[in-house]
């Protein structure tokens, strides 16, 4: 009999479909949908960045920007060197007007990746 994680009868590879299945949910802009399918997936594997980083753009994009902020957070302690958590870190605290917090990111993501987006958002020449 396979391993489940908790009392729902989930294993490894129903916690991989449940990823997979919310990158697609999310690509069609439903990140509501694509939170549901997450958690169970976080909750079973908390470490796993990956999950959490597509939890946070969900969260981003269904405009619930604490738990976007909180994810994206935690995403960067384990990864300080991840440029586009940095990046969309900074885009949360943009959009909560925290122009200060955003600059710190935005410039932090220009300094570790160089692409013209994260640069001209950092704004160095302002």
């Amino acid at each position: 009999m396979p391993e489940t994680s908790g009392s729902t009868g989930r294993t490894p590879e129903t916690h991989v479909i449940d990823f997979r299945a919310a990158e697609h949910l999310l690509a069609a802009r439903d990140p509501r949908g694509a939170v549901k399918l997450l958690d169970p997936v976080i909750a079973a594997h908390p470490e796993n960045t990956a999950a959490r980083l597509l939890r946070a753009r969900a969260f981003f994009a269904a405009a619930q920007l604490r738990p976007a902020e909180l994810e994206f957070t935690i995403v960067l302690e384990r990864e300080p060197d991840n440029a586009f958590a940095h990046f969309a870190l900074a885009r949360t605290y943009e959009r909560q007007r925290r122009p200060e917090q955003a600059k710190r990111h935005f410039r932090l993501a220009a300094a570790l990746d160089p692409k013209p987006q994260y640069l001209e958002a950092a704004r160095f020449d302002a």
